[in-house]
């Protein structure tokens, strides 16, 4: 699939992200720091060239590896949850396009950003650099996290897990908030995790959803 970078963010973009701010709002989204972010993302430049069209619509499109750009309100109702402050320390697990990766920086995290599909990790890189978006990039299993770089703040599934990962939690700050959407294929709940001490979680459901399923391992 060729995205959509070599389109410019005119007026245009720029007045259909506000309609689409808009939208969030009147759906419940409203933390203004999550909405102002979005509002800044050039969300087209992170789909396939074809859905161009429809890049500030409320929908999820594909994106390469029979993966997904998620929905709008799905990205601002996890964003919103993780509850992110500036220099947060966030380990996002599912890169994907990118486009949640570039409104967490947009909250002014430091994101450690894992994926597991070789194509994507390399599309997002280049996606997010012409940008002028500075992640830290990793190739590699989000079952694992990144055990070298914890703890961390804030940890994003964009995939859904049929249990959180135990390896995830572990990395986990203390006082550290953790978004997943758990469950099976046919949908999931969406979990807050807060780790409020080394050996206690509190967990609070916000919804169901549909995401797609995080697998195990690297794929090239």
């Amino acid at each position: 699939m060729e995205n959509s970078m070599g389109e410019k963010d005119d007026y245009r973009h720029k007045g259909l992200r506000k309609k689409l701010i808009e939208s969030l709002k009147e759906k419940g989204i409203k933390d203004e720091k999550v909405l102002d972010s979005m509002e800044r993302v050039p969300r087209h430049q992170f789909m396939d060239s074809s859905f161009l069209n429809f890049s500030y619509t409320d929908k999820a499109f594909p994106i390469a590896a029979g993966q997904t750009i998620s929905q709008p309100y799905t990205v601002a109702f996890q964003t919103e949850l993780l509850s992110v402050e500036k220099h947060c320390k966030v380990l996002e697990v599912g890169t994907g396009s990118g486009y949640q990766t570039a409104v967490l920086l947009e909250l002014g995290a430091r994101v450690y950003t894992i994926e597991r599909q070789r194509e994507l990790f390399l599309t997002a890189q280049k996606t997010l650099g012409a940008l002028n978006y500075k992640p830290l990039f990793f190739y590699g299993d989000g079952y694992e996290g990144l055990p070298a770089y914890a703890p961390f703040d804030r940890i994003l599934l964009t995939a859904a897990a049929p249990e959180t990962p135990q390896t995830l939690l572990d990395q986990l700050a203390v006082g550290g908030i953790m978004v997943v959407p758990e469950g099976d294929r046919f949908g999931q709940k969406m979990l807050r995790i807060i780790r409020e001490t080394e050996d206690h979680f509190e967990r609070s459901e916000h919804g169901y959803f549909s995401f797609v399923p995080l697998l195990r391992g690297k794929n090239q």
